[in-house]
């Protein structure tokens, strides 16, 4: 795929340099991305949301239909993955979901299909495998070796004590990317 990178790092994420980027990927304000994380937008761009943590061999995937070619034809600037904000993507996960709204949990080892529409405050369990086009309700919990499904009793916490912590370490131990993008100096003066 020849697909051009632009990679837009906006300020108070942390972006490690040994992470694999490739195509129009958007980090808003506030991700962290641990180093051996991968993130492929071959289909089209990638936004990701705010707060969101992307742990280490985690892979976030949008990637071209199998019968579609490998050239420029291909991608598709309005075809985009739109991921929520204060999701955690946790080690070792892959993630090839049409659609993620906010406050998810991708447990370690999962795997979601393209066909999946992750709604908002699911939690995928660890080792799970989602390959079947089908659309999580809200505040769904997938479960054991038959990927049970349940609503959850209580709503998903949030994360800021992790990402608090990440943003303190991860820079005395890794090369970052440096945030190259700020929304309030591309704004047009009228």
């Amino acid at each position: 795929m020849s697909v051009e990178n632009n990679i837009k790092i906006f300020p108070k994420s942390v972006v490690c340099e040994e992470s694999t980027l490739s195509g129009d990927i958007t980090f808003s304000a506030g991700c962290v991305v641990h180093p051996s994380a991968t993130i492929i937008a071959e289909a089209g761009p990638i936004i990701i949301g705010e707060n969101c943590i992307i742990e280490e061999y985690a892979t976030i995937a949008h990637e071209l239909e199998k019968s579609a070619s490998a050239s420029k034809s291909g991608w598709d600037v309005n075809n985009i993955l739109s991921i929520g904000s204060h999701n955690v993507f946790e080690v070792g996960c892959t993630v090839k979901a049409s659609r993620i709204g906010d406050k998810n949990v991708f447990e370690s080892k999962s795997f979601v299909g393209k066909g999946v529409v992750v709604s908002s405050g699911c939690v995928i369990g660890a080792g799970i495998q989602m390959r079947t086009v089908q659309r999580l309700p809200e505040n769904t919990i997938v479960y054991g070796q038959q990927a049970l499904q349940r609503e959850a009793i209580d709503k998903q916490g949030s994360q800021t004590l992790q990402i608090d912590f990440l943003r303190k370490v991860l820079p005395n131990y890794h090369h970052l990317r440096k945030p190259n993008y700020d929304p309030k100096k591309t704004r047009s003066v009228v």
